[in-house]
């Protein structure tokens, strides 16, 4: 791997996993149409490491928060929206499995996206116009144990590549008429553990298979990789709250949509790519 495909990879890898357009539908997608193999697990693993450095420098406050109070109920939430992700991570890997490897879910995915983002944009816009039953975005001292869990079901669903993880947590979040700032910053507290169970089964992966597997990817590849997915996911995020607080997110449902039209006629008609 030249440090130019490194560094292309880390860009499209921090760019994608914090923007609700699927990190991992993007990475399938692109392996069909190129032709190129996954990136070797080293690598891989290298690009999750720098992605999450920028969740840990962005939400350092929050970070620093919940350690020094651990017995808080926002660390309850956080428990109570990862379960459901590992459960069916548990359950269905198969099927999730056969996901990455055959894209054969994938238009489809991207259009559940799709479908998540319109809807809580549509639903959250009526409650902000007519305060519909008296409702108004609730903050973080608001939120309950039942959004929650809300919100990791739909994180859940977003193990299957094409359903933007990011995407589906805020939507989960505006769904329940949280804050759409807090509605980001929960989601991407919630990738912390999402990255760190990554890392884990990638490293576990990386041991199974052996190092030697690994030794044509170089050095400053890996460099090049870890920093520019770094630097990238960190303005990734800065922009996400800027336009979940003052926009719509119909942008990105309009993306994902069309791309999921796409790659359903390319599955269906013409079978170029999948």
């Amino acid at each position: 791997m030249s440090v130019w495909e490194a560094l292309i990879l880390g860009i499209v890898q921090g760019i994608t996993e914090f923007l609700p357009v699927s990190s991992s539908g993007h990475l399938v997608l692109l392996q069909n149409i190129f032709g190129i193999e996954e990136p070797a697990l080293v690598f891989e693993t290298a690009v999750h490491g720098g992605t999450l450095l920028a969740v840990l420098v962005v939400l350092r406050q929050d970070i620093i928060d919940i350690l020094r109070r651990l017995a808080q109920p926002l660390t309850l939430y956080i428990v109570i929206a990862t379960i459901p992700a590992v459960i069916a991570a548990l359950a269905l890997r198969n099927l999730i499995e056969e996901a990455f490897s055959t894209g054969a879910f994938l238009g489809f995915a991207f259009l559940v996206t799709s479908a998540l983002l319109f809807s809580s944009e549509r639903l959250q816009k009526r409650n902000q116009a007519g305060l519909m039953n008296g409702l108004e975005a609730r903050s973080r001292e608001k939120m309950n144990w039942m959004d929650a869990l809300v919100i990791g079901l739909l994180q859940a669903l977003a193990l299957i590549p094409g359903v933007s993880r990011s995407g589906a947590t805020i939507s989960g979040a505006l769904f329940r008429g949280l804050d759409r700032n807090y509605a980001a910053r929960f989601s991407f507290l919630l990738s912390i553990p999402a990255i760190l169970g990554a890392l884990v089964l990638q490293a576990r992966n990386f041991i199974a298979s052996g190092v030697a597997a690994e030794g044509s990817i170089g050095t400053l590849p890996l460099i090049a990789g870890t920093l520019s997915a770094c630097l990238v996911a960190f303005f990734a995020m800065n922009l996400l709250f800027k336009i979940v607080k003052k926009y719509s997110l119909q942008g990105f449902a309009i993306y994902t949509g069309a791309l999921g039209i796409l790659v359903l006629i390319d599955q269906f008609v013409t079978g170029f790519f999948i």
